[in-house]
Parts: C-alpha cells; structure tokens; sequence
C-alpha cells in the first residue's frame, strides 16, 4: 500500500469514528427523559447512592426536573430534538473530508474550533444554570475528547497534501 493510500485510510478511519461517536451524542438526545429514567435504575442497581451520592442527588434532580418539564411543558424539549439534529447536520458535514480531505480540510478546523469552544461555554453557562461543575468537567470532555481525533486527522491531510504537492510545492510547505 502507497504512503497517500494508507494516509487516506488512517483519515477515514479516523472520521468514521469520530462521525459514530457524534451521530450517537445526537441520537441519545431525542429520548432524553426515557434515557435518563434508564440511567437512574442502572445507577440504583450498581448501589451508585450508597458510594456516589452526590452524583445520584444529581442524577435524581435533573430527572424530576425532566419529568416535569415533559409533563406540564413538553415543548421545551424541543430544544434537545433541534441539540439533536444539530449534531447529525455537523456528523454529515464530515463526509466532505472524508471524501476529499485536502479540500475540505476547513470542515476538520471547523470541528477543531467547535470542540475548543465547548470548554468556555461549560464554564460559563454551567455556573448561570447551576450546574454543577464537576459535570460541566464532563461535558468538556465531549470537547478535549473531540479534538483527538480531528487533530490526528488534520496531521494526516498536512502529511496527505504534501505528498499530493508537485515537488517544489512540497518543499515550500515542508520549510514553511
């Protein structure tokens, strides 16, 4: 297999992976509440109050808090199903780089820059709705975890146009 071909493995590869995972954090968004009832007998069953009682004091509020939202104000929750959508509009966008990566390098920038962003909006808005900030640390994990696999793609389409490049292109982009 040629370097540019195995290049381009490895970035698609990569994609794929980072696609599913953002496809999944936007499906998981639709049934929120069925979810998060879930979640709460799973924590129940694995004696989650009795070792981890401040996250099942959370756990516990947030889904009284959804089911009273999904109950007397239900259209609220259609902010999550746009949250949603969100996500799978961004996941397609990623076909781009999958099918040319040189030329849509911007798409993989572009996530880069949107996983950065998700830390200073946890630590402002996670405080102004009372979040508390133990999770918003989870929820910046969405974002540091995001940007592995796009800064690893990116590497890879520098490495991949370089050896696209005519010779003296290429050594201008190696110097430069």
């Amino acid at each position: 297999m040629s370097d540019r071909a195995a290049l381009l493995k490895g970035i698609r590869a990569w994609l794929v992976l980072f696609v599913v995972c953002l496809v999944l954090s936007g499906v998981t968004a639709f049934p929120l509440v069925h979810e998060l009832r879930g979640f709460e007998s799973l924590l129940r069953s694995l004696s989650a109050p009795e070792h981890l009682p401040g996250l099942m004091e959370w756990v516990e509020r947030v889904r009284r808090g959804l089911d009273a939202t999904d109950a007397e104000y239900p259209f609220v929750l259609y902010g999550t199903d746009w949250l949603a959508f969100a996500h799978l509009v961004i996941a397609v966008a990623f076909y781009g780089p999958y099918r040319d990566p040189v030329r849509n390098i911007w798409v993989v920038e572009f996530g880069m820059i949107a996983c950065a962003g998700i830390v200073p909006l946890a630590l402002i808005c996670g405080p102004i709705r009372g979040i508390p900030f133990w999770w918003s640390v989870v929820d910046m994990s969405f974002g540091v975890f995001g940007i592995v696999p796009l800064h690893v793609v990116r590497k890879k389409i520098k490495r991949l146009e370089a050896l696209s490049a005519p010779p003296a292109a290429a050594a201008v982009a190696v110097s430069g």
